[in-house]
């Protein structure tokens, strides 16, 4: 390209560079413009990077591919990140000292909220009291613990929210589903201590304190100063305030069975009454009721016990090791390992629960 008889790039223009050249009107109209923001200090030092220091507290870190210490770095950030998330979910008030309740139908009471203010999703904090009248019901849940469903005319108090959950159930009725690992979740009430082995029940108690259990899932352990019932799924027990728990049954055992053992755990008063309702129940039994007479066997007088094994071990033979002199003085392996030959569940986890919470849940009601 020629201008002037001159090739453009004969001799090159560098005054954009370094000032020399022929100036172009639009550069020089640009720099009149610009010149007030022109920069007229010296930079600032930079630092001199020497590369063998930058190893020097990590010498062996040099050694490490560089797409190998970035995915370790962003491993590291996660770890952190998750860390932090657990703790939060873990360590908030509200997630560790509450339940959350959802009304059912009517207005459930939470003890300090006033009758106008919303209910649902408040939360019942430890120490507070929950009460339903004869036309609501009301839903509590808590996260990893399970959710309880109480019914009308009843009256609940949340008393403990760590590692051990725990209720009172005053008067009224609840169900519950829990999937807590077993031995986490308590239920106090007037008369015996209700404790979740892993399973779904409902329990009632009336205005006296006297109450009766029922389980649909799992099994569940009732206890009173070391007066221990274990009811399995179908099976239910009654207790009585200065009694504690009775005799679990299954609901389907016969009339006079469940009349028989009513009157022997709660009304007979004399050895002779006893004696007789004791024999109505051994011969009503079923091979399905030796949940019961396994229980009987630390219930009857040292002379009755005879009949009951007798009676036991014809339904259930007892297993190897077992033996008839070990269970007529009580020997409490033997028991155990009888329990556990019969097919309910294993009563390892009921010793484990009584030798970690024992002593916070048998008080004298």
């Amino acid at each position: 390209m020629m201008e002037n008889g001159k090739n453009l790039g004969d001799e090159p223009n560098d005054y954009l560079w370094d000032g020399s050249g022929e100036p172009d009107p639009d550069v020089q109209k640009l720099e009149t413009l610009l010149g007030k923001y022109r920069h007229d200090r010296s930079a600032p030092p930079s630092p001199t990077v020497v590369p063998e220091e930058r190893w020097s507290l990590f010498p062996w870190l040099r050694l490490v591919p560089v797409r190998l210490r970035v995915a370790a770095t962003g491993a590291v950030l996660a770890a952190i990140a998750m860390a932090g998330f657990v703790f939060y979910r873990t360590h908030r008030p509200d997630v560790q000292a509450s339940w959350i309740v959802s009304p059912l139908s009517g207005t459930p009471r939470i003890e300090g909220l006033e009758s106008g203010e919303k209910h649902t999703g408040a939360r019942l904090a430890v120490g507070q009291l929950l009460e339903t009248d004869s036309q609501s019901r009301a839903n509590l849940r808590a996260e990893g613990v399970g959710q309880i469903e109480v019914e009308p005319n009843t009256r609940v108090r949340l008393l403990m929210m760590g590692e051990l959950k725990r209720i009172a159930l005053d008067h009224g009725t609840i169900q519950a589903f829990i999937w807590s690992p077993p031995g986490e979740f308590v239920v106090d009430t007037p008369s015996a201590t209700t404790v979740d082995l892993g399973c779904a029940y409902t329990l009632h108690v009336d205005d006296s304190g006297a109450g009766t259990l029922r389980t649909t899932l799992g099994w569940v352990g009732f206890e009173l100063n070391g007066r221990e019932s274990f009811i399995p799924a179908g099976a239910a027990c009654a207790t009585r305030p200065h009694v504690g728990p009775g005799t679990p049954y299954f609901e389907d055992a016969t009339p006079e069975f469940r009349e028989a053992l009513s009157r022997f755990d709660f009304e007979d008063s004399g050895l002779e009454q006893r004696a007789n309702d004791l024999k109505i129940i051994l011969a009503q039994a079923r091979k399905r009721d030796v949940l019961t007479l396994w229980h009987l066997l630390s219930r009857v007088e040292q002379d009755q016990r005879e009949h009951v094994y007798d009676r036991l071990a014809q339904l259930a033979p007892p297993p190897a090791g077992v033996t008839r002199e070990g269970i007529l003085r009580l020997d409490q392996p033997m028991l155990d390992q009888w329990w556990n030959s019969l097919g309910f569940d294993d009563i390892a986890i009921w010793r484990h629960w009584e030798h970690a919470w024992g002593g916070e849940s048998g008080r004298e009601k």
